[in-house]
């Protein structure tokens, strides 16, 4: 373990908020700047132990390392933020973007970053928020100065190493997510199809004789997907993104942007993960999404 370090979390949503509170009980000094943030993040921030600092140049003064933890529609944009931020303070903190977004954006922002003076880490975060899973989280950290990031490991975080080359943590995210979250957009998309041709309860009796834990997941977790839907979609165009870059078709995933897209357009998305209805049937949940698909093609 290095020593303790102000480290910036930027911003403390989910993941951001449990990923500070591991860092606060490790004994670091966690900041944020919640001005303009929600209630809801305000809360978060202050029952994971974040020091809230009044603007982001105080941020960038005080902080040894920032973390950017956010949409990855608003990765490019933060360090934009920062690196200007950068310039006025004549602070150069390492910077560490742990999004979900493709090789070529990660390497967009390490140019800002870089432009300002600073180092840069690519970061790709695996698994649940520390603390709310059965393992660690992981950081997949890749670039040319690394040792700041072992701060990073304490209990509820696991960091490993990728080598030098800014992209192979974004990479390595997205080829994991590509699969994991592309297979729950997947499900999600058949089961609409079947609803919205009177098959949904023929295709669940197949289901339940050939592929039962298939079928189980359908209907205890695609409800759970329209609370998630508005942050997802980008980051399957992120994965389409990084496929396509490797020469590989994205049309899988960007198909499973239009299915979330498509799920952020019900009245669903209003949802968070603590507020969904956990009675809701799977038939009900793609019932609204047929619903919607039938507006749409009205329109």
């Amino acid at each position: 373990m290095v020593d303790k370090q102000t480290i910036a979390v930027i911003a403390p949503g989910d993941m951001g908020s449990g990923v500070g509170q591991a860092l606060t009980q490790a004994g670091h000094d966690v900041v944020t700047c919640l001005a303009g943030r929600s209630a809801a993040s305000r809360a978060r921030a202050e029952r994971c132990g974040f020091r809230d600092l009044p603007d982001l140049d105080q941020v960038v003064g005080d902080a040894a390392l920032i973390l950017s933890i956010l949409p990855p529609a608003s990765a490019i944009d933060l360090a934009g933020q920062v690196a200007a931020a950068m310039t006025r303070t004549g602070a150069r903190p390492v910077y560490m973007d742990c999004n979900a977004i493709s090789p070529a954006t990660t390497a967009r922002v390490g140019a800002e970053i870089t432009g300002a003076g600073a180092a840069y880490i690519d970061c790709g975060i695996i698994g649940w928020a520390p603390g709310k899973g059965p393992q660690p989280t992981r950081f997949y950290v890749s670039g040319p100065a690394l040792a700041l990031a072992d701060a990073l490991a304490v209990d509820g975080i696991l960091v490993k190493g990728l080598g030098a080359e800014i992209g192979r943590a974004s990479g390595l995210k997205m080829l994991y997510a590509g699969l994991n979250k592309g297979r729950f957009s997947l499900l999600a998309t058949m089961a609409t199809a079947a609803q919205a041709m009177g098959l949904l309860d023929e295709l669940g009796e197949e289901l339940e004789f050939s592929q039962k834990d298939t079928w189980n997941y359908m209907q205890s977790g695609i409800s759970r997907l329209p609370a998630d839907s508005e942050r997802w979609w980008p980051e399957m165009d992120e994965i389409a993104a990084t496929l396509e870059g490797a020469g590989v078709t994205g049309d899988f995933h960007r198909g499973a942007s239009w299915i979330l897209q498509l799920m952020a357009a019900t009245p669903l998305a209003a949802e968070t993960r603590e507020t969904i209805d956990g009675d809701r049937t799977l038939a009900e949940t793609v019932r609204i999404f047929a619903d919607h698909l039938e507006k749409m093609a009205k329109a």
